[in-house]
């Protein structure tokens, strides 16, 4: 798509009214005074912010953005000049973690006051809770766990982290990612993310319900979302409860394609995708899940649109089971099914673009040393904050639904250009914004 004269323009002002909200002059000075010659730290965090925004995958790309960047956006931005990649990497492996995760928070805190997070398609807010993993050469058991290699001598680290999605919005922002600590998992750490979540959404009416894959599905855990915290959850249903899957597989497993309570067809190249819903309430208050109501299966079909040919698929990808403590009628059948696919924007919306689009797998910037592990985190934070920016100007400030289909690599490539490039004219009549110039 080519891009708007006015482009230039629009992101010029979404920088300069968003980068605000994220409170960086917040951030604890880990540093030592003694010698700074940068005196502000959320100067050099904004540098890597607006350089992850342009599509930047290591120290030594931020240090070339800055020494190209135009005059008129370095007054803008506070940024007087070249950042220098050894600089900034000392400066970011100091960060405590959380004290970034409160930034992240801000930011969508101030999202939710615009009124930019409202629920799309569904009746109420939904986030989505997945793990993530990304290797690096250091481990310290904290931020990083040791994980030995299969195939060959030695190990690696593994930053492991829980995302936390917005999943009900039309734009899939990040509410948190949260560390696994090195003696647990996903269903243990579980609770954990939950209480923090809520800790600081709770009051906000920003979802009333918690998705999750079959690793967090447990009777506690559903127990704790209902009991404890007032909310409905949806979890993926598999072998780790056998049981349940058994009486749910003998409910619907037999339901023929005519009996579906919803379908959906998409056309995916040229293969067709076949999704049907199959819902029961006849499970509620089974066994010790006195909290369930439904339980659902989605059959999946696909089918070779020039051969009419049904192409084969995994057991675990053809059917998938679910249980929910709403209830039946809580949705409609087509929103049940809505539902369903939302969970999985947490995986093809935030960690497929974080690895496709932002690389993060083959660039976490911190790769080895003492410092990596933390600084690896703070990193993926920042990345994480970089996300939200760009997907709420992709998703929200663009008005079209022609638009907001803009490849991200082409917003990126935007914001880069106009990094390099504005002049005077593209942030003429913007208010000033409260950053100095270190």
């Amino acid at each position: 798509m080519a891009k708007d004269p006015r482009c230039h323009r629009r992101i010029a002002g979404v920088l300069n009214a968003r980068l605000p909200d994220l409170g960086l002059q917040e951030l604890p000075e880990h540093r030592s005074p003694r010698g700074l010659r940068w005196k502000s730290l959320a100067t050099l965090v904004r540098a890597a912010l607006v350089a992850l925004m342009s599509g930047q995958k290591s120290f030594r790309d931020v240090e070339s953005l800055t020494d190209e960047m135009s005059v008129p956006m370095r007054r803008m931005l506070g940024i007087g000049r070249r950042v220098p990649d050894t600089t900034l990497r000392t400066a970011l492996s100091g960060i405590a973690p959380d004290d970034l995760r409160d930034r992240l928070r801000a930011q969508v805190k101030a999202a939710h006051r615009r009124k930019a997070l409202a629920p799309f398609g569904l009746p109420f807010g939904v986030v989505a809770i997945d793990g993530k993993g990304t290797a690096i050469g250091a481990w310290d058991e904290l931020h990083a766990q040791r994980q030995p290699h299969s195939s060959a001598p030695g190990a690696s680290g593994i930053v492991r982290t829980m995302t936390c999605c917005l999943a009900s919005s039309r734009v899939k922002v990040c509410l948190d990612a949260n560390s696994i600590p090195s003696a647990t998992n996903e269903m243990g750490h579980f609770p954990t993310v939950l209480e923090q979540l809520q800790a600081a959404y709770g009051t906000l009416d920003l979802y009333r319900m918690v998705s999750a894959d079959a690793g967090m599905c447990s009777e506690a855990n559903a127990r704790l979302v209902v009991e404890q915290h007032g909310l409905n959850y949806l979890f993926r249903l598999n072998g780790d409860q056998p049981t349940l899957l058994a009486e749910a597989k003998r409910l619907l497993g037999r339901r023929r394609p005519r009996k579906a309570d919803a379908m959906t067809v998409d056309i995916r190249g040229k293969v067709q995708v076949t999704r049907r819903l199959y819902l029961s309430s006849e499970l509620a208050g089974y066994l010790a899940w006195d909290h369930l109501r439904t339980v659902l299966r989605v059959q999946v079909e696909m089918m070779d649109i020039e051969t009419g040919e049904i192409l084969p698929l995994k057991d675990k990808d053809k059917e998938r089971y679910y249980l929910s403590s709403l209830g039946q009628d809580g949705l409609t059948p087509e929103q049940w099914l809505l539902l369903i696919r939302r969970h999985w924007d947490v995986e093809n919306g935030c960690h497929n673009t974080w690895d496709k689009i932002f690389e993060e797998d083959k660039h976490p910037w911190f790769e080895a040393g003492d410092k990596a592990p933390q600084g690896a985190v703070v990193v993926m934070l920042l990345r994480r904050i970089a996300y939200n920016m760009v997907a709420l100007f992709r998703s929200v400030t663009q008005r079209s639904e022609e638009r907001r289909q803009t490849p991200w690599k082409d917003v990126m490539r935007w914001i880069y250009q106009l990094l390099i490039a504005a002049t005077d004219k593209d942030l003429l009549g913007l208010r000033p914004r409260a950053a100095s110039v270190a």
